[in-house]
């Protein structure tokens, strides 16, 4: 056995949402100049006022912003990117197995359709409630820090405070709409697919419940989840990046892509994308059971004290 022991007993609801949270800021921590990289690339088509700097690739997107930026840049937004991991996976991932079980009254083995619906269900909920943290990332990762250049935001709350008082409320849960439609998505396709993975590598004893079965279900999971929701990724970077008025509407701002910058304007950043939710994946589910069950054994051995 790789790794800990599963539980004997199914974990609470506490233990589920703390060690998503938790595992999703360690992926983050690992994986972030990925994802900086990513929004660097799918903004590309709209930057304005920054002559001679083009990105190409992933890990020339990298290069580029440590030459001229420096390497602190790689993790622009890291302070509301963990709050929203906080926010988003203790939600979307803690709440799954629960929300998939209300909806079969608690029946084993749920149907691909139910668990679907469950994850929709939890995607929907973590961004309606956690939509600013999102907001202000997306932004600190596409400020780029050079000479002459403004920067929008000087930190965190500073920019939280900026976008409330210069864009309102709705400045906060700018991009919702397509945000929710991605996080519904990635949310469904990341745990269903996970989820039969991981089921079919046990049923079919190719691997017994550990870190190998958790690494292959995640990365599977990375790909097919990166195939289908790149293209409402674009779209909502671009969104809520954008100034007041550039865009009328999520829709409004992909039929914009489509006919200025045509279709392989969803899948820009595609390897970066792939790259960031494939090791993301690998990172967090990893993470995820592993914390999950180490709470329980301490939760077991506090309990067997008293």
């Amino acid at each position: 056995m790789v790794g800990l022991k599963p539980s004997d007993v199914p974990p609470p609801l506490g233990v589920k949402m703390a060690s998503a949270g938790a595992a999703a800021c360690v992926a983050d921590l690992f994986t972030f100049p990925l994802d900086t990289a990513k929004v660097r690339l799918q903004i590309q088509g709209e930057m304005k006022g920054v002559e001679g700097i083009r990105y190409r690739g992933v890990f020339g997107t990298i290069s580029t912003m440590i030459r001229t930026e420096g390497p602190r840049s790689l993790y622009n937004g890291l302070v509301a990117g963990l709050q929203r991991q906080v926010c988003f996976a203790s939600i979307r991932i803690g709440l799954y197995d629960n929300v998939k079980n209300f909806y079969t009254g608690g029946k084993d083995k749920p149907g691909v359709l139910v668990r679907i619906l469950a994850g929709c269900t939890t995607g929907a909920m973590a961004v309606s409630f956690a939509q600013p943290t999102d907001v202000v990332k997306v932004r600190f990762q596409a400020q780029m820090n050079l000479d002459g250049v403004a920067r929008r935001y000087t930190g965190t709350m500073q920019a939280y405070k900026h976008i409330f008082q210069n864009e309102g409320i709705r400045g906060l849960w700018k991009g919702t709409l397509p945000n929710i439609t991605r996080n519904a998505l990635v949310n469904c396709t990341e745990l269903v697919t996970y989820d039969l993975i991981k089921e079919a590598i046990l049923r079919h004893n190719l691997m017994s419940d550990n870190l190998p079965c958790h690494f292959v279900s995640a990365f599977g999971a990375g790909f097919v989840t990166t195939v289908i929701a790149s293209p409402v990724d674009v779209v909502k970077t671009r969104y809520m990046n954008s100034p007041p008025g550039q865009y009328k509407s999520a829709i409004n701002c992909a039929w914009t892509m489509m006919t200025k910058e045509g279709p392989t304007a969803f899948y820009k950043g595609f390897v970066p994308s792939f790259l960031r939710l494939g090791s993301w994946n690998v990172v967090m589910f990893v993470s995820f059971e592993q914390i999950k069950r180490a709470m329980m054994v301490t939760k077991k051995k506090i309990e067997d004290r008293n």
